[in-house]
């Protein structure tokens, strides 16, 4: 009854789009309610959808559904929706944060005038290809939409590049920045599409029902499949920020802080993750695959942690926050992966029971994928709360401004604990699962899960403490200069998703509790793969789990620890920061400070490499192929040149040159009669 109406998901937000491009500019706030209709009207029919599967006799199996596209010679492409537990999770955070978002839009782009008709055309866009992707029936599919979010990042990152007619430097920044994601996030694109192209040669299709098939994935080539899977992982680096691509997503916040909160929570960085999610089937096959994915994930998560630790820009730390968090999601994925891999490899009891143990990682990242939408949505927005109260993004501006701002205080210290794995808050139930699936691996896989283990753990201490930093900084304290001259809390529209975002971002996580884990499962079966229908564990089997495993009490410990620290830092004041960084002057506080220096590596990588290649291109294309066709240009202007000199308008020379022709054509024949004679 609903399913079948699964196409309108993405539809909606596509057809708002059009109106708001075409008649935004005649409505009240030029668009912002048609943006917020679409998007919840798309949540309705999402909700609908899920309720219907979920309930339904076809559960756990996915009900999918297409037409035939195009074909070529023996391929043929289709469109069409593909529906199980992951695209239902998948569609409802995003379309319902994305709502929450847009409503927040109108108090936070209030100010923006005529230009809001652009920008609320654009993230019904972005929206639509985040739910296109989620939907699709086929990686064909999921790539165009893919390419659609692409496409709305760089406008929507750039954004303000055009706020100003003199050029100045926030101009210029949100220019750069932008074409920068648009860049690295395309070097990512051509691994996927040249991966895509390796699946399609070997599955003659790129539908998940061929592709996930386990006879057809038994009779493809074992070498090409891990090619073909490894470069598909390159279009998740790229596009979920994970090393070494990752330096585009802080440049990021130079857009919009309600586009910042788009990217990192309801689309954007977590299409990469539903990539690796939705490819599992193929990305299990190779053990060494998914190794690669854990440790480009743990590297992640703790690399980006670092750098947030002594940055002074609000929204640059929660930008490096979501790359850390990106990465243990991947760190997950890819655990839980490696021992699924080695129950497919080593078969019988041992093997079903390294499967068993695996498919909690496919769980963990995922449920973590979900809380984090929620509570980092909550932060990006509450941090846009703050900048748009005083002005400036810079914390040493800030200070006590909780007197000032007390709902925007109270809500993102909610999100802040969440995210800092306080227990039960909606972080630390996922963030906690991670990090098992990760010792798990280490302790049934390969000594690397248990080295990734120790990273995450590290991780979570240095998570407590700089999202704690951040908000002693801004809300405790002696006044800054800009909280001096605070124009209050932020009008509702801003307020009110505050708080309903602060609800998921401490309750959310109880749905692991009721079923949740059951939901966003994957099974290994004779018949296939499917997403969903395990055995939920319920209330008594998390809180036994959680509650009689030492590990989760050393993290608590240590997130405890880095709130405290925090807390004699930046309010107590008993302990110097500078006395430990030499006031900003120490080797380590520096290389932090400068991002590793991956910015400065990627100019040079630019300079030597990318302007060389540049500089050939350019001559091949301007020597040898504007050459050529100039060339050939120029001889027929300069033929014609020489014949039209032959018109004298007196017929004696015209005489002349048939007698001439005549000749010429008279000696050829003579010539080839001589030839043919003599053979």
């Amino acid at each position: 009854m609903f399913i079948e109406y699964t196409y309108l998901v993405p539809l909606i937000p596509m057809l708002c789009f059009l109106i708001i491009g075409l008649l935004g500019r005649k409505t009240p706030q030029k668009g912002g309610y048609i943006a917020i209709a679409g998007a919840l009207i798309s949540f309705i029919i999402a909700a609908l959808i899920s309720y219907e599967y979920l309930t339904g006799d076809t559960y756990p199996n996915a009900v999918t559904a297409s037409i035939e596209w195009f074909s070529i010679g023996d391929w043929t492409m289709h469109l069409g929706y593909y529906v199980d537990g992951l695209t239902c999770m998948m569609m409802l955070f995003s379309s319902f944060i994305s709502t929450l978002i847009f409503v927040y839009s109108i108090g936070y782009m209030g100010e923006e005038g005529p230009r809001r008709t652009r920008y609320y055309a654009e993230v019904s866009l972005f929206l639509t290809g985040m739910l296109g992707l989620i939907v699709s029936s086929n990686f064909l599919e999921l790539f165009i939409f893919w390419e659609v979010m692409g496409l709305c990042s760089y406008l929507l990152i750039g954004f303000w590049s055009f706020r100003h007619n003199d050029g100045d430097a926030a101009s210029a920044n949100a220019a750069s920045a932008a074409k920068k994601a648009f860049l690295v996030t395309r070097l990512g694109d051509v691994c996927l599409m040249a991966g895509l192209f390796i699946l399609l040669g070997e599955f003659h299709s790129l539908d998940y029902t061929t592709l996930f098939d386990t006879a057809n994935i038994a009779a493809a080539d074992p070498d090409m499949l891990t090619l073909g899977m490894l470069l598909v992982f390159g279009g998740v680096i790229g596009k979920s920020a994970q090393f070494p691509l990752h330096d585009w997503l802080p440049d990021a916040m130079a857009g919009p802080t309600t586009v910042s909160s788009l990217i990192h929570a309801a689309t954007m960085v977590k299409a990469g993750v539903y990539l690796v999610a939705r490819g599992y089937p193929l990305f299990v096959q190779n053990p060494e695959v998914m190794l690669f994915v854990g440790i480009i994930g743990g590297v992640t998560a703790i690399f980006a942690a670092t750098m947030a630790l002594n940055n002074m820009n609000i929204k640059k730390v929660l930008a490096f926050s979501t790359v850390s968090q990106l990465g243990y999601m991947i760190l997950a994925l890819g655990a839980g992966g490696y021992l699924v891999a080695l129950g497919m490899d080593m078969g019988g009891a041992e093997g079903t029971a390294l499967i068993t143990a695996g498919v909690a990682g496919f769980t963990a990242g995922c449920f973590h994928m979900m809380n984090h939408a929620f509570f980092k949505a909550l932060l990006f927005m509450c941090s846009g709360s703050v900048i748009h109260a005083v002005g400036t993004e810079d914390m040493r501006e800030m200070g006590g401004l909780h007197k000032h701002m007390k709902i925007t205080s109270i809500t993102m210290l909610l999100g802040s604990l969440s995210i800092a794995g306080f227990p039960f808050f909606s972080g630390f139930w996922s963030k906690d699962l991670v990090l098992e699936i990760a010792m798990e691996a280490g302790h049934d896989g390969t000594v690397w899960f248990t080295v990734l283990w120790v990273l995450g753990v590290i991780t979570a201490f240095m998570t407590a403490f700089y999202m704690f930093r951040m908000w002693f900084m801004t809300f405790m304290g002696e006044e800054g200069h800009a909280s001096q001259h605070c124009h209050g809390e932020s009008p509702k529209t801003m307020t009110v998703p505050l708080m309903i975002l602060s609800v998921f971002a401490v309750a959310s996580g109880f749905l692991i509790l009721f079923g949740l884990d059951g939901v966003v499962s994957f099974n290994v079966t004779d018949a296939g793969f499917v997403v969903g229908g395990a055995e939920a564990g319920g209330v008594g089997h998390y809180f036994e789990h959680l509650f009689t495993n030492p590990y989760t009490y050393l993290t608590i410990v240590l997130a405890l620890l880095g709130i405290g620290i925090a807390y004699l830092m930046y309010v107590k004041k008993s302990i110097n920061p500078g006395k430990f960084n030499k006031d900003g002057q120490s080797w380590i506080y520096r290389l932090f400070a400068n991002r590793w220096y991956f910015p400065e590596l990627y100019n040079q990588i630019s300079w030597k490499i990318g302007y060389g290649v540049a500089r050939g291109v350019n001559y091949v294309d301007r020597q040898v192929i504007d050459g050529t066709v100039n060339g050939l240009s120029g001889a027929v202007v300069g033929g014609g040149d020489a014949v039209s000199k032959m018109q004298t308008g007196h017929v004696q020379d015209y005489s002349s040159v048939v007698l001439i022709g005549v000749a010429v054509l008279s000696v050829v024949l003579i010539a080839i009669t001589v030839i043919l004679g003599g053979m």
